[in-house]
């Protein structure tokens, strides 16, 4: 499990880095599941451990909205945490909606990306 602190633009490099990093390492690619959540979150907790028999078919990226650099995270999602991007496309919040998790990976894996 990865954390990140930093603002959407340096959020968009660190998820391509992730990318690349995934690719030199492996024939596979595997996609950037972020978590944008804050300290404490028990739903966010919930939410890693039903997440957990996936971990194997994403990158977990954790985004701490509460830190200064991630005011403008702070502002969108204050009363939703936890949200989850996709490789930087919003897909879910509140809870995870593990039907649309398994749709999306598919759709990634059959892609190659």
């Amino acid at each position: 499990m990865l954390w990140f602190q930093g603002n959407s633009t340096q959020l968009a490099k660190y998820s391509f880095r992730l990318l690349l990093r995934n690719r030199s390492a492996s024939k596979t690619v595997l996609p950037v599941l972020t978590l944008f959540t804050k300290d404490p979150c028990p739903l966010c907790d919930e939410a890693k451990e039903v997440l957990e028999p996936y971990k194997n078919r994403f990158v977990l990226q954790e985004v701490d909205i509460t830190l200064p650099e991630n005011s403008a995270w702070y502002e969108r999602y204050k009363f939703d945490i936890p949200v989850f991007h996709l490789n930087g496309q919003f897909l879910m919040m509140h809870r995870v909606d593990i039907s649309k998790l398994e749709k999306q990976l598919q759709k990634l894996e059959q892609q190659g990306l």
